[in-house]
């Protein structure tokens, strides 16, 4: 069974980083624009960080032993390149000791056909009973983020994946929800209402992989 967690629907800052991320005044300061996808990747990472299992451990200081707690599961932090390397790297910021793996995948769209997805590699560590955040910047229609979670499951059987996003569309998440077949969680920045032809999100924010690191050929 999955569930949903949006943050812009919250009492805190993450709407700023939001509102930054779509302002086209705004996107012309590429650095900025990773960064805000860093900030929302933190501020996800640390509301997931709530659901976690954790531990009895004893903390040794030069004036004591302090009785503490710490993270019980093991973590691996995935996304899909080249636009999810700043989200990433905002979950990698909180979750520090996580292994990581990497997933390359692009649509096409031929004129007069439908989107295909184009599935290049997957490289991850033995996934088996860990749980795994699949960080990537927009959830369009979903299909391509159930692609990649495919690619990562042929690396085992995790006990849960949380699927983060900056921005989703509502067609995208209802796909998830109707398609996923393991313990899911999806946590998202914001959920917007629809899909244009080209399957972009509207209102969206426009292309993230070139709003972070230049257009592409």
């Amino acid at each position: 069974m999955s569930k949903t967690f949006i943050l812009n629907q919250e009492a805190n800052v993450g709407s700023n980083y939001i509102n930054e991320l779509r302002d086209i005044n705004v996107q012309t300061d590429r650095a900025r624009f990773r960064r805000n996808l860093e900030r929302v990747g933190e501020l996800l990472s640390y509301e997931i960080s709530k659901t976690l299992e954790y531990k009895d451990i004893d903390v040794t200081t030069p004036l004591g032993v302090d009785h503490s707690r710490t993270i019980a599961d093991e973590l691996v932090v995935t996304t899909i390149l080249r636009a999810g390397l700043p989200m990433y790297q905002g979950v990698l910021n909180v979750f520090d000791h996580a292994d990581s793996g990497f997933i390359a995948s692009y649509r096409s769209n031929t004129p007069g056909s439908d989107v295909e997805i184009n599935m290049e590699y997957v490289a991850s560590g033995n996934l088996d009973g860990k749980l795994v955040i699949l960080a990537d910047p927009m959830l369009a229609t979903g299909k391509s983020l159930l692609l990649a979670l495919e690619g990562l499951l042929k690396n085992g059987t995790p006990k849960h994946v949380h699927i983060m996003a900056a921005i989703a569309s509502q067609p995208g998440v209802d796909y998830i929800l109707e398609n996923i077949n393991v313990p899911s969680t999806l946590w998202l920045g914001a959920i917007d209402p629809e899909l244009n032809s080209k399957s972009y999100i509207i209102p969206g924010l426009g292309d993230a992989g070139d709003l972070c690191f230049g257009e592409k050929i």
